[in-house]
């Protein structure tokens, strides 16, 4: 481990501390890591350079929208290997709230939500990206020994 020293002014040191107590953190560094890791990889994710994310997409949607829960199940059966998960909320009569849990290729990721946020009667989609490392294991499942499975570091 690598420390250093900053330096602040009173008041923005004041701020910082107002910062990370309303967050919860015991000290001081690791709310600098977690500041220091976020900004990275936002400039990842910016510059195209995240190859793999974990993400969350979530969308509001009517679904009394001709054919839309449909051309949305549809969507998430094309990326069944992006998608890990879903789940589904009915809001009211007309709304239902929908978030994806998804996993893999970002330019992948993106691109589905691009499809499924861009579908008529879909709104307040939200896409959360974090960009990950992920290793690919090989495993033999049931005499198949091309089945991957994938493990994810953050």
């Amino acid at each position: 481990m690598e420390r250093f020293t900053i330096s602040l002014s009173d008041e923005l040191a004041a701020q910082f501390d107002q910062w990370i107590a309303a967050r919860g953190y015991s000290n001081r560094s690791e709310a600098v890591r977690d500041l220091l890791r976020k900004e990275i990889e936002t400039k990842r994710l910016v510059q195209d350079q995240a190859i793999y994310s974990i993400a969350t997409l979530s969308y509001v949607y009517n679904h009394h929208e001709r054919n839309l829960a449909e051309r949305l199940t549809n969507h998430q059966h094309e990326a069944h290997d992006l998608v890990v998960s879903s789940m589904h909320v009915h809001l009211d009569h007309d709304d239902c709230l929908e978030t994806l849990f998804l996993r893999g290729l970002t330019a992948q990721i993106r691109s589905l939500a691009d499809k499924m946020s861009a579908e008529t009667g879909v709104r307040h989609s939200s896409l959360n990206l974090i960009p990950v490392k992920i290793a690919a294991l090989q495993h033999s499942h049931h005499g198949h020994s091309s089945h991957a499975h994938f493990h994810t570091h953050s």
